[in-house]
């Protein structure tokens, strides 16, 4: 990421990000009858609940990365594949809520800022926490093990190919660390950024 106050800016900017996407993840999950989340903790948009030490630097350095899970009992909902990939969506559509919400703020307040004396670093700020939800959305939805989109893509497939792609589970983290190493994730990442920025676009105010 750029300069040091670009950084600064971005602390908050990740932690707000994780634990928007997390809470949106258990609070589905809760609504869904599952109480799993409550008992663990995750029914909060406290941060330190949801890190995940990697997947945080990740999201620092390159404004992709990951939490620490939610875990969920598929066995309380009355529709098991619907309720799983519902909870899914909800992480990255929590991150497309709050992005939307600071996109506006610089459409609404944007001209009004620049002429205060903060304006420049908080439009930043505000800039940097659309970037990082979409980010942190479009990362998730990558349709690979045992990322959002994985799920969602599994509750989306025919019941028999979705058998099939479940099977490929135990070798996702490994394809994900490989596509982390060698910059691949990023051509999976660009697509569905730009695809979230579309819509966001498309519904600001």
């Amino acid at each position: 990421m750029g300069n040091l106050e670009q950084i600064i800016l971005a602390v908050p900017s990740i932690l707000l990000a994780i634990a928007v996407h997390e809470y949106g993840h258990a609070y589905a999950a809760y609504r869904l009858g599952d109480p799993t989340p409550k008992y663990q903790g995750r029914l909060t948009l406290n941060p330190l609940a949801h890190l995940d030490p990697l997947g945080t630097i990740m999201l620092l350095l390159f404004r992709v990365g990951w939490a620490r899970p939610v875990m969920i009992n598929a066995h309380y909902f009355k529709n098991k594949r619907q309720g799983t990939l519902l909870v899914s969506l909800a992480g990255p559509g929590a991150n497309m809520i709050t992005a939307w919400i600071f996109y506006n703020l610089v459409s609404v307040f944007g001209t009004y800022l620049m002429r205060s004396g903060i304006g420049h670093s908080l439009i930043l700020f505000l800039y940097i926490n659309v970037q990082m939800n979409l980010g942190l959305a479009a990362f998730n939805l990558i349709p690979i093990p045992p990322l959002d989109g994985s799920h969602v893509l599994a509750g989306l497939l025919p019941r028999r190919l979705s058998y099939r792609y479940a099977q490929l589970a135990p070798y996702g983290p490994i394809l994900l660390i490989a596509l982390l190493f060698f910059g691949g994730s990023r051509y999976l990442v660009s697509p569905i950024f730009n695809v979230l920025i579309q819509i966001l676009d498309r519904l600001s105010l």
